[in-house]
């Protein structure tokens, strides 16, 4: 299943990042990464999609990045876009730690009865990143469809 890019969500992001003269890092954890998670600590290598350390790439993913520059305009000095690869709340606290963000933003959950089966198999990011972090963890809310 395709995340689809919130709007209002990009749109919240961009109006606080403003606020606080923050860069705006937005990212993307490609769904069908491979879960480097799921193996020991030590043997993950630079060779890993996305070991421990700092190596999250900066390049495009089609469909997100043209709705980001819709709603933002080319990236530059007020936002970046970054794609992840392996589970989503541990990628996004490792980008989080990396860059030394203030806070993360996250979507809340999407409505429907397929989303509804999706946070059953896989948690609630918003959930897991919020007691995992020492950082706040701000949700906004998913208009519904």
């Amino acid at each position: 299943m395709a995340w689809e890019p919130s709007e209002s969500l990009i749109r919240a992001g961009a109006s606080l990042a403003a606020r606080l003269g923050a860069h705006l890092i937005c990212a993307y954890v490609d769904p069908a990464s491979y879960l480097t998670e799921w193996e020991p600590a030590v043997s993950r290598t630079s060779a890993s999609l996305d070991p421990a350390v700092n190596t999250e790439t900066d390049f495009p993913s089609g469909q997100v990045r043209d709705v980001l520059q819709a709603v933002l305009g080319p990236p530059g000095e007020e936002w970046s876009f970054r794609v992840l690869n392996g589970a989503v709340a541990q990628a996004l606290g490792r980008l989080a730690a990396s860059t030394d963000a203030s806070l993360l933003i996250v979507g809340g959950q999407r409505p429907g009865r397929l989303h509804a089966v999706e946070r059953m198999l896989e948690g609630s990011v918003e959930g897991e990143l919020a007691g995992r972090q020492h950082r706040p963890v701000l949700v906004i809310p998913q208009q519904g469809r």
